[in-house]
């Protein structure tokens, strides 16, 4: 067995989000576990671009408690995480526990933003809670509520507009993350790349969205789980890209819709 690539994830779980002036987070208690109080300012529109194309985003917090809320179209369901040493597959991550993002779309008109499957409607009926790549049903979500102007959801950018302006306003949340000690996190866990040479060589197909100039998936982004700096699967032609489990393990894709 030979080691190609060790990761490192560590967890900061969070307890309780509340809008307020500015991007904090705070150590809320430390038995039998240390749990986080993220603090976010509730103006977005300092991270709004393309105002040409993205007519508003609005903000909310939605509780395990309220789950059976409605929403739009969702784009997309992301953890917060960063880099603190290393790429992506490799090297140190932290990630927040206990809440995550997630991204509605509509454009003026009402059409929604999606692929071949509008999700409108009761957040409980519409996502399957506790699965990979979804809340559980005790976590916390930081919603971020898109309109475009009418039609711009049938072209890329804006769809790109909407999640470049997340990434930027997230990535507030994951510099203070960088600046945690590696010791106050309330979970630390290490992967291994390993291969068995002589031994069967495995492959794991994924097929992602990239079609025509709507459907796409970003991959190797800057940050975890992000959309800045990341390659286009349309970019490429659809050329096939191999990954390894540790880079998807530490969020090398992106799904945009």
């Amino acid at each position: 067995m030979k080691v190609m690539r060790r990761l490192t994830i560590q967890s900061f779980h969070i307890s309780s989000v509340t809008m307020g002036d500015n991007f904090d987070i705070s150590l809320e208690t430390s038995t039998p576990e240390k749990r986080y109080a993220l603090t976010i300012p509730s103006d977005y529109l300092p991270y709004l671009p393309m105002a040409d194309v993205v007519s508003s985003i609005s903000m909310r917090i939605i509780t395990p408690e309220n789950h059976h809320v409605h929403n739009e179209s969702i784009m997309d369901v992301f953890p917060i995480s960063t880099k603190v040493l290393g790429k992506i597959g490799e090297g140190t991550s932290r990630t927040l526990t206990g809440v995550y993002g997630m991204i509605t779309g509509v454009d003026e008109a009402g059409t929604p933003v999606c692929a071949f499957g509008n999700s409108d409607g009761m957040l409980d009926e519409q996502m399957i809670l506790d699965k990979p790549g979804t809340p559980g049903k005790d976590d916390l979500i930081i919603c971020f509520d898109a309109v475009l102007k009418t039609g711009e959801g049938f072209k890329r950018t804006g769809p790109n507009a909407i999640h470049q302006a997340v990434d930027t306003y997230c990535q507030n949340i994951r510099e203070l993350m960088k600046k945690f000690h590696g010791k106050d996190c309330t979970d630390e866990q290490d992967f291994e790349d390993v291969i068995h040479p002589g031994k069967p060589k495995v492959a794991l197909v994924k097929l992602v969205s990239g079609q025509g100039s709507m459907y796409d998936t970003r991959f190797l982004p800057a940050e975890p789980s992000g959309f800045i700096d990341g390659h286009s699967v349309i970019d490429i032609t659809g050329v096939p890209v191999m990954l390894s489990p540790n880079e998807y393990r530490d969020g090398a894709i992106r799904a945009l819709y």
